[in-house]
């Protein structure tokens, strides 16, 4: 008797049988959970809490150009002194990204301008969140100051909030000065040459040790400013905050008629923090 030939149909529906019993991937290529596992999937990072920004040219008020640009309530033409209020927008791709406005204001004294820059962040990583990323902005822009060593100072003293903003400040001595009449003799600005006007800023122009460029601990979640006098003794004084994930930048600079005049980092920098400390407030309302 001639033995019977296997069925290769019947051989393959075995092999498939067993397959479905072992287990494997599931029709979606993901692996099936073992026993007492859950299937997971990754949790996206948080977006930012911001959506949107503030109009830059209208986040100034009246009042505090006035004081960071006192040239503008010199301009006798009212249609030019409106125009200078205004200021000029900087030039942008996306107004929900990036936005910023410029000022200018000539006084008899100095020239100043006014810089505020709005970025927010958005990560397109889904392991990063909006907020990290922001913060991976603001420290590149930090570590790019080059901040000098903290010097053992009270940071409240120069609080332009504080009581104390307005008073004594010490000069290269250590001895206190009489700070209320800082600015030149005419008032119209905060250059000055040192001891005679009152101002803390060294006659040689430097900055004292207390008003170096520091981290801030009052304002955002985290903030620098930075103070530099260049050879032409225009001061620049930038300050750098961050908000959940908004960057604010502000600069100020200031530069004399004279080179005989030195801008006062006091005034400059009492006058940028205050401009940053309200523009925080608009994204706490």
């Amino acid at each position: 008797m001639q033995p019977k030939a296997h069925v290769p149909g019947v051989a393959a529906l075995l092999a498939v049988l067993l397959a479905g019993c072992t287990g494997g991937s599931g029709d979606d290529g993901t692996t099936d959970p073992k026993p007492g596992e859950s299937a997971t999937t990754p949790t996206a990072a948080q977006p930012g809490k911001y959506r949107t920004l503030p109009e830059p040219c209208a986040a100034v008020s009246h009042g505090t150009l006035d004081s960071l640009l006192p040239g503008i309530k010199q301009v006798t033409d009212e249609e030019q002194r409106e125009k200078a209020y205004e200021g000029t927008a900087t030039p942008t791709y996306d107004t929900d990204r990036k936005v910023g406005c410029r000022w200018k204001a000539e006084s008899t004294v100095a020239t100043d301008h006014l810089l505020v820059d709005f970025e927010r962040v958005v990560s397109y990583n889904n392991a990063v969140s909006d907020d990290d990323r922001a913060t991976d902005i603001y420290l590149t822009r930090e570590t790019a100051a080059d901040l000098p060593e903290p010097v053992a100072s009270s940071e409240s003293s120069n609080s332009p909030d504080s009581p104390d903003s307005s008073g004594s400040s010490p000069d290269e001595s250590g001895s206190p000065s009489n700070s209320s009449g800082s600015g030149p003799s005419s008032g119209a600005s905060g250059s000055g040459s040192g001891d005679e006007s009152g101002s803390a800023t060294p006659s040689d122009g430097s900055t004292p040790s207390d008003l170096q460029p520091r981290t801030l601990d009052d304002l955002g979640d985290e903030a620098f400013l930075d103070d530099a006098l260049s050879g032409s003794r225009q001061r620049t004084v930038t300050v750098v905050f961050r908000t959940s994930n908004v960057v604010v930048t502000i600069q100020y600079d200031e530069q004399p008629a004279t080179t005989t005049d030195v801008p006062s980092s006091k005034d400059m920098q009492d006058r940028a923090r205050k401009l940053a400390g309200q523009l925080a407030g608009t994204f706490n309302d």
